[in-house]
């Protein structure tokens, strides 16, 4: 076995190490709103995950930039509130495109001639043609700092309020999402991706 200890890497190799090994990582493609301009921000964030089972709760962990937050960090910390997507694989050029850095007052769905749709129980609107959605509101915020005290990333946990599916990708009669119509992406390290183009079936040991 090839090892390293923490303390011989670099900030940039610690994060090719964790990204090229935990993968393939699923995609929350969030929408957030700056009550403050109105403007809707569009991003995708790969360090996602479901927190509960207890709660329908998910996990988005931001990394600051030069210290600061980015814009979806921001607006979550101004009003708590974001819709999350589901990127299935017709999605993920859109969804590239709106990982580009932009002005906190210029929208990234404008990038991609998204159209929004009105949420039932928050005020940020989401996607209208994203095959799953969610809108949450968070429930739980940590602020993750270095050994200095400064915010390196904002981790949010997002309890989900209502739940939205495509006809096309859901079965209503058991509640079973159809992944093989779905085609989720993940991402994996650096500008690689991945869709789901093979299942397999374990039962668990009692």
């Amino acid at each position: 076995m090839i090892h390293y200890n923490q303390r011989d890497l670099s900030q940039l190799e610690q994060y090719k190490l964790l990204s090229g090994s935990v993968s393939p990582r699923p995609i929350a493609w969030i929408t957030t709103l700056n009550t403050t301009t109105n403007v809707v921000n569009l991003a995708p964030f790969s360090f996602f995950s479901v927190a509960s089972n207890q709660e329908p709760l998910l996990s988005i962990a931001i990394l600051r930039k030069q210290g600061q937050p980015k814009d979806t960090a921001a607006n979550l910390l101004e009003n708590g509130q974001a819709v999350v997507h589901v990127v299935s694989s017709e999605f993920a050029e859109k969804m590239n495109q709106t990982a580009a850095t932009l002005a906190p007052n210029a929208s990234e769905a404008a990038l991609i001639d998204a159209p929004l749709t009105a949420s039932q129980s928050i005020e940020v609107p989401g996607l209208a043609e994203v095959k799953i959605r969610f809108e949450t509101s968070v429930f739980e915020y940590v602020p993750l700092k270095n050994a200095n005290q400064a915010v390196m990333t904002d981790l949010f946990i997002l309890k989900v309020s209502d739940f939205y599916f495509d006809q096309s990708v859901f079965n209503p009669d058991n509640k079973h999402i159809r992944t093989e119509v779905l085609q989720p992406i993940g991402r994996l390290a650096g500008p690689n991706y991945v869709q789901v183009d093979h299942t397999f079936k374990m039962i668990r040991p009692r």
